[in-house]
């Protein structure tokens, strides 16, 4: 597709960004905070081009110049939802830091293979501007700003507000919410102006999940239930929806046909999908789609197990939706065709707490025949489970990486804060759907120069079907 000379960044439709090319460069933070390993977060820079010398490799790694930040999400100074305006360009990938608070921006324009740092913004800026802390997604603005979400307060409790930063020269701006105007708790957000909204979702206080899960914590009603609805204009918290059998709703994905007025959550601790629609009297509503069932295990923390689904995504043609179960191991692809009867059309495993071999004994399994053989790419044995999940443009390949918090990869997966954590791609099949994996790809960053690393969230240089929001 010809460059266009007088649009801004992105795709001017999510049709067209399918139509995009190849992916050749992926860019994931890698963290060392929990692992022992006493070196800053870093930037690694992937080459997924399968004709280069380099593929499946780290050709560069940008650390950050302080330690124990948390790397975790990662987003644009600018996206497709600024097609329209020629003046804007991506150049910058926004770092937040998950428990520092600190935001790391990075040049990735001037040389795309070899990333550099061109602005820290301190986390006493954010919290004296914002009295917020703890951040999460970050996500580009068609008025040219970036909007970062937050988890916590200054001393880690519960708050879910948003940061907004200037899009030129990234300082704080203050808060997009009005005064005052908090949610219990934050995680992720999508908007949708044509709707007038934006959704968040919950996880936990900061204080709450940061050195580990206690289940005693989902009893005492620490964990988040709800998705909290805001008057997009007004900036204002209008509606919120409390979720039956949803604990703890994590990524949240609008459909991309910036038209539709529904899409998706991913409950982690109930393992289910629930579908989130506009009613005919201009509320929105909640419902149940998809449910992964528990297994019934000994030799784990609890006697039911349950799937845990930590990240979701949709094709950019919104006919598939795809989900990682991080403690049951497996990534799923539905077809939604009709949203509101999602139909499995793949399933693969990708190591996971139910392996034959491990130390958990499934009992009562309603879904399988048998515990799953553990997965080898390469002669490596995979540890974890899948966590953090990217589609190619096109959407025939799916990326996959293991690691979801060093707090709680800690207590999950152990072999993995020794191992670290790996990258793997997915075949998807597009037509008749299914997923098959590609056993020339793996990289293992078990084997880093400094230590075996947690590499978290995947992006791509020009945008993906998780960083950009159509108008």
């Amino acid at each position: 597709m010809a460059k266009c000379e007088k649009c801004g960044p992105g795709y001017p439709t999510p049709m067209d960004a399918m139509k995009g090319p190849r992916e050749e460069l992926i860019y994931l933070p890698c963290i060392y905070r929990n692992t022992g390993t006493e070196a800053p977060d870093y930037l690694a820079t992937v080459d997924v081009d399968p004709k280069s010398p380099y593929y499946s490799q780290v050709i560069h790694r940008l650390p950050m110049p302080h330690l124990k930040d948390e790397l975790h999400h990662s987003g644009w100074n600018t996206c497709s939802s600024c097609f329209g305006d020629s003046s804007k360009s991506r150049t910058k990938l926004i770092l937040p830091s998950l428990i520092s608070s600190r935001i790391y921006v990075v040049d990735v324009d001037s040389n795309p293979r070899a990333p550099k740092l061109h602005k820290v913004v301190e986390p006493t800026e954010v919290m004296s501007k914002c009295d917020l802390a703890y951040l999460h997604t970050s996500h580009c603005l068609p008025s040219g700003e970036v909007m970062i979400s937050t988890l916590g307060d200054t001393k880690g409790n519960a708050k879910g507000g948003f940061v907004l930063l200037d899009g030129e020269t990234f300082e704080v701006k203050g808060t997009w919410q009005r005064p005052g105007g908090t949610a219990r708790m934050g995680y992720d957000f999508w908007y949708q102006p044509r709707h007038n909204v934006l959704i968040s979702t919950e996880w936990a206080a900061p204080n709450v999940f940061k050195d580990g899960f206690n289940p005693a914590h989902v009893s005492a009603g620490l964990y988040g239930s709800q998705m909290n609805v805001w008057d997009w204009q007004r900036r204002e918290l209008v509606q919120t929806l409390q979720m039956e059998d949803g604990l703890i709703p994590l990524e949240i994905r609008f459909l991309h046909d910036p038209a539709a007025c529904q899409g998706f959550v991913g409950c982690a601790l109930s393992s289910n999908i629930q579908r989130f629609y506009k009613t005919e009297g201009g509320k929105w509503a909640v419902e149940k789609v998809i449910q992964v069932p528990p297994k019934k295990v000994e030799g784990w923390m609890l006697p039911d197990m349950p799937g845990l689904i930590t990240d979701i995504l949709l094709s950019l043609d919104d006919r598939f939706l795809y989900f990682s179960n991080w403690v049951h191991g497996d990534v799923r692809q539905y077809d939604i065709s009709d949203p509101q009867r999602p139909r499995l059309a793949g399933q693969i495993f990708i190591g996971g707490s139910i392996v034959r071999g491990g130390p958990v004994r499934v009992l009562e399994d309603k879904e399988l025949k048998c515990q799953p053989e553990p997965l080898v790419v390469k002669g490596k044995k995979i540890p974890g489970g899948p966590q953090m999940i990217q589609l190619s443009l096109d959407g025939r390949r799916l990326y996959v990486t293991t690691s979801l918090y060093s707090g709680w990869d800690k207590q999950f997966y152990p072999n993995l804060i020794k191992e670290g954590s790996v990258m793997l791609q997915i075949d998807v099949d597009t037509e008749k759907g299914g997923l098959t994996l590609n056993p020339d790809f793996l990289v293992d960053f078990g084997k880093e120069p400094q230590g075996p690393a947690l590499a978290h969230e995947l992006r791509y240089p020009g945008g993906d079907c998780t960083s950009d929001i159509w108008l």
